[in-house]
């Protein structure tokens, strides 16, 4: 796998996907697009989306949607890594079985999703859930 990141200018970057897909990153604070840092955030998040939905779909879970709440806090010196990532899920769907829900998190944070496999040596990661039954 690799990628190209380009200066456009001022402090925007471009990211190029080896698939021929881009992304925009901002490093002044996220003005333009998301910064760096924010872009962890929106991988973990998706890498771990990606796990927890397919899960659930082969436990027979009548998803109707999910999404996940990322909160990341950073230490005050430089350079300004994550101490402490959070996720929350929050998971929508008729008849939605907990044991499934907390099974899918557990083994997207610890087994699956790559990205949270690389951080969690230097970062504290934690997740939680909250099921809404239509």
């Amino acid at each position: 796998m690799k990628a190209t990141v380009k200066w456009v200018e001022k402090e925007l970057f471009m990211g190029i996907s080896e698939s021929g897909h881009t992304i925009m990153l901002d490093a002044n604070g996220g003005e333009l697009a998301p910064s760096p840092l924010e872009n962890v955030l929106i991988s973990l998040g998706g890498c771990s989306s990606v796990d927890v939905v397919s899960i659930l779909q082969k436990a027979r879970q009548t998803l109707t949607a999910c999404h996940v709440e990322i909160s990341g806090t950073r230490v005050e010196t430089v350079p300004k890594l994550f101490s402490d990532i959070h996720l929350h899920f929050v998971i929508k769907g008729t008849d939605i079985n907990e044991k499934h829900v907390k099974r899918a998190v557990s083994l997207s944070a610890d087994k699956y999703c790559s990205v949270a496999l690389m951080l969690n040596n230097t970062v504290n990661i934690t997740h939680d859930y909250s099921i809404i039954n239509d």
